[in-house]
């Protein structure tokens, strides 16, 4: 009898091996999803829970302060009451809101074309009505078209007084089309109350590498250095909006930090050495700590190692007093930009790294487009454009 071979069956994955695989995509996506994600997230909850402490411990010490002024001032009270009109010839009162109206220039200062304007002008009102509220890039064009001063570019400078400061205004860029039209609404009203002469650059990467801010800004000061003679340059994130146009965007002789309260911190300072959000350098500091590094791929860690080259080169960072310094950010997310896992490690070796990672190694070739309130520069980032040798 011949043999006859059997049909073949088709073949079917069993079903615990269909489960197992299932759970294991899952545990592996979750993985990364803590790997990328999750470290942002948890540093964001304890630096609030460590702030609302903070918050709670500074709220004792202001009313154990206002006490124990109260008892002082009742005191002076009692033993001037007979002599003088005033219940306390001492000024102890040391709030810098009050200090402030008397350190600013009269409304009826007279300005002249002539003499440098001065920093501390009577248009410089303090507190602004920040509006987070969103906005087309066409209304705001519309909207400053009517102020025949500003100039292609954005570039404006004051006529009534030759400008203490000539400023660049760097905004590092990428998918924050309804963020800047936002910034510009606070921006150049601020600017322009402080009798600066600015110009804004947009610095924009483009293809599918991690968004990399600092080499961002290092394009950024090649660029406007291009254009202008410029004296002063503002690392400025386009989510920021500043609260106090008394925060004066010129430079100084010392590094400067701006944002030194932010309100999705609540008003307090993370740490120390924090130099995020909004920073100033003059273009010869700039120079001499060989700009921001190159080698941060992702978010985070690059204002730490700025930071580190600041000092490095003997310089202090200074940074705003009081209120001045209040900023509110506008809510985002990352937007599928990853979080830079290994700026621990180059944070170690910034000292080394500083001479051979900046400025020095920066290569790039841009796409310039020019626009009413900004110019565009938009560039394609790889690794490759800033190789650094072993150290």
């Amino acid at each position: 009898m011949p043999w006859k071979r059997s049909p073949r069956k088709p073949w079917r994955l069993p079903r615990r091996s269909l489960v197992a695989a299932l759970f294991l995509f899952s545990l592996s996506s979750s993985f990364l999803y803590f790997v990328y994600v999750a470290p942002g997230i948890v540093n964001t909850y304890l630096f609030m829970m460590q702030a609302q402490g903070i918050m709670i411990r500074e709220n004792m010490r202001t009313i154990g302060a206002q006490v124990y002024e109260q008892v002082v001032r009742s005191a002076y009270a009692k033993r001037n009451s007979s002599g003088n009109d005033s219940d306390y010839p001492l000024d102890l009162n040391h709030n810098e809101t009050i200090l402030q109206t008397t350190t600013f220039l009269p409304e009826d200062f007279t300005y002249f074309p002539n003499y440098t304007c001065p920093e501390r002008l009577p248009s410089m009102k303090g507190p602004i009505d920040v509006n987070m509220s969103e906005i087309s890039m066409e209304e705001i064009h519309q909207f400053f078209s009517q102020d025949p001063t500003i100039k292609l570019g954005g570039h404006w400078k004051p006529k009534d007084c030759l400008p203490r400061w000539k400023v660049a205004i760097l905004i590092p860029f990428r998918n924050r089309y309804e963020h800047l039209p936002v910034l510009f609404r606070h921006l150049i009203p601020m600017l322009q109350h402080q009798r600066l002469q600015f110009a804004f650059y947009v610095i924009e990467q483009a293809g599918n590498q991690p968004f990399n801010r600092a080499m961002l800004f290092n394009v950024g000061f090649r660029e406007a250095m291009k254009d202008l003679d410029w004296d002063c340059l503002i690392f400025h994130d386009v989510d920021h909006i500043p609260e106090n146009d008394r925060n004066y965007y010129g430079c100084g002789q010392m590094p400067r930090h701006f944002a030194a309260k932010l309100d999705k911190y609540m008003y307090l300072l993370p740490y120390n050495e924090f130099f995020g959000g909004v920073s100033g350098l003059t273009v010869e500091q700039f120079q001499k700590i060989n700009g921001f590094p190159n080698a941060f791929w992702g978010w985070g860690g690059e204002d730490d190692d700025l930071w580190n080259r600041v000092h490095y080169a003997g310089y202090l960072v200074t940074r705003p007093e009081g209120d001045t310094g209040k900023y509110k950010s506008i809510p985002h997310h990352h937007r599928g930009e990853v979080q830079f896992l290994g700026r621990y490690a180059l944070l170690r070796k910034s000292k080394e790294r500083q001479e051979l990672d900046g400025l020095n190694n920066l290569n790039y070739f841009p796409n310039i487009t020019y626009h009413a309130l900004y110019k565009n520069i938009t560039v394609n980032l790889t690794p490759e454009l800033a190789l650094v040798n072993e150290y």
